[in-house]
């Protein structure tokens, strides 16, 4: 008999490890962001946060947790006979505030690094892909609004395909690649990429940064 569950255990396995992955990585930057530890950055890297675009609406949801906590609190207590259930509302508030904060902290954490060999394209603690200057046929400049709120995104542009990794649905530079590259991303799997864009708040900044990288062009938005 076969067994039809088998490849959707094989689907769930990763995607669980993945997800515990990211929770670990999230707490661990809160740590690391509390103690004030320092960029971790090489020689000649220069980073470029990405943090502008999102930073108001994280705030609004930190602010909003900050207030909700006592106010549950107080709800369960008198309305909720059970009583454990007013420790696991609290705990589920002070965790998903703390949860936010740490998210805010990776991507602080973890910008855009330019460098003398590459460029380093980030996002938060899930994404980490190294761009060699030698791949690089040029960089410009252009905001884009996407139609999703993904992260990652593929598109099909004629016979090429662009990545996307974008911060609040838009990008901002357009890494234009001299021969297709495989990115480890779970969005496009195996297959090559012709073009990727991302996210920076400060793109003049950081076309003005890549000394490796050919000529690049300016496009207004």
């Amino acid at each position: 008999m076969t067994d039809t569950k088998a490849p959707t255990r094989a689907r769930v396995g990763p995607l669980l490890r993945r997800a515990a992955e990211a929770e670990a990585a999230t707490w661990r930057s809160l740590y690391a962001w509390a103690r004030r530890r320092p960029l971790s950055l090489g020689p000649g890297d220069e980073p470029f946060g990405y943090l502008g675009v999102v930073k108001p609406i994280l705030g609004i949801f930190i602010g909003l947790s900050v207030v909700e906590i006592p106010i549950f609190d107080v709800v369960v207590t008198h309305v909720v006979p059970w009583r454990p259930a007013r420790w696991i509302v609290l705990a589920l508030g002070i965790w998903g505030l703390l949860w936010m904060i740490g998210l805010y902290a990776s991507m602080t954490l973890h910008p855009h690094l330019v460098g003398d060999r590459g460029l380093r394209v980030r996002l938060s603690s899930g994404i980490d892909i190294w761009i060699p200057w030698t791949d690089v046929e040029a960089l410009r400049k252009r905001y884009r609004s996407l139609p999703s709120s993904r992260s990652v995104q593929v598109e099909q542009e004629g016979e090429r395909r662009v990545v996307s990794i974008s911060v609040g649905s838009q990008t901002s530079i357009d890494v234009l690649l001299r021969r297709p590259l495989t990115f480890e991303l779970a969005k496009t799997g195996s297959l090559p990429m012709n073009e990727l864009r991302l996210y920076a708040d400060d793109p003049d900044g950081l076309l003005r940064s890549a000394r490796g990288a050919p000529a690049s062009t300016t496009a207004s938005r």
